[in-house]
């Protein structure tokens, strides 16, 4: 297999040891197999929605990123979105640091930066895949998904089913869902065609401005447009209005009484700006075993 390569370099700190213990566990990956020195993934580039297969390595300070065509600047900053390293993360040790319990937090989880999905297109589709279901069923049926109408490509040399582009799904059925849920993919891959459930457009608008869009969308609750935005678009300084599993999180790490009100959140997530979406984050991960 011929490969392309080129090195990704972390602005503030990042361990890419920390990026793989968190993959390993995180079942929305799909990774394919690894050595546990080596992140690998297939997924249609969003810049073009062509397949391609990466593999991930330790660099001095920061990875070394082998692909299996050429990387141009957009699969580049893709690349960089999926893991965090296209946003300079030099102050979020400081806002950490301006509170006693997301600094704690940060010591047990050093150099851990958000691990996107492959594209908001792919986050948004598991978003409504998993909802009333678990993430292993969910796993099973986006991997279904995949072999029926995916294309097929060799990392490292095993072949994997990649993840559909929303031009195959706009018009498909027979995805193994609900109708109910299989109407509402289409709806998203329609979204992401007319540029809405993109990067460059998420992230072009303020968060609050984004959710809100997420949120019309069919099937697309605080949950779901928050995974979009921050976990599938990478954008660093979002914090979802209403999420109770979040609020749930935070209840306990702050002994907060049950009965605090969103609002007492979202004053609480002000003091983490501009890094909202990596304290949320570092929240989530910390309780990953225990709540997912």
């Amino acid at each position: 297999m011929t490969t392309h390569g080129f090195t990704l370099t972390a602005r503030g700190a990042f361990d890419f040891a920390a990026t793989l213990r968190f993959v390993e566990e995180w079942p929305a990956a799909s990774t394919l197999p690894s050595d546990h020195g080596t992140l690998r993934f297939a997924y249609c580039a969003e810049h073009d929605w062509l397949p391609v297969g990466v593999a991930v390595t330790a660099a001095p300070g920061g990875v070394r990123v082998e692909t299996t065509r050429p990387a141009g600047p957009a699969l580049r900053g893709e690349v960089a979105r999926i893991l965090s390293l296209d946003v300079d993360g030099t102050g979020f040790e400081r806002v950490a640091d301006a509170d006693p319990v997301l600094k704690d937090l940060r010591a047990a989880h050093p150099g851990l930066r958000p691990v996107c999905f492959w594209t908001p297109w792919e986050a948004a589709v598991w978003a409504m895949i998993v909802q009333r279901s678990s993430m292993v069923v969910a796993r099973s049926l986006k991997g279904r998904i995949a072999e029926r109408f995916g294309a097929r490509i060799v990392v490292d040399d095993a072949e994997h089913a990649v993840f559909p582009p929303p031009i195959s799904l706009v018009d498909a059925e027979g995805f193994g869902l609900p109708a109910q849920k299989e109407e509402r993919i289409r709806g998203l891959a329609r979204a992401a065609l007319d540029g809405v459930l993109t990067t460059e457009y998420l992230r072009s608008v303020p968060p609050e401005e984004a959710m809100a869009e997420l949120r019309a969308l069919a099937g697309v609750g605080p949950f779901s447009a928050g995974l979009i935005l921050i976990r599938g678009a990478g954008a660093p300084d979002a914090f979802p209005g209403d999420e109770p599993r979040l609020f749930a999180l935070l209840r306990e790490a702050y002994g907060l009484p049950e009965d605090t009100p969103p609002k007492e959140f979202r004053r609480l997530a002000d003091t983490w700006r501009p890094f909202r979406s990596w304290a949320s984050f570092l929240f989530r991960a910390a309780a990953y075993r225990e709540n997912e």
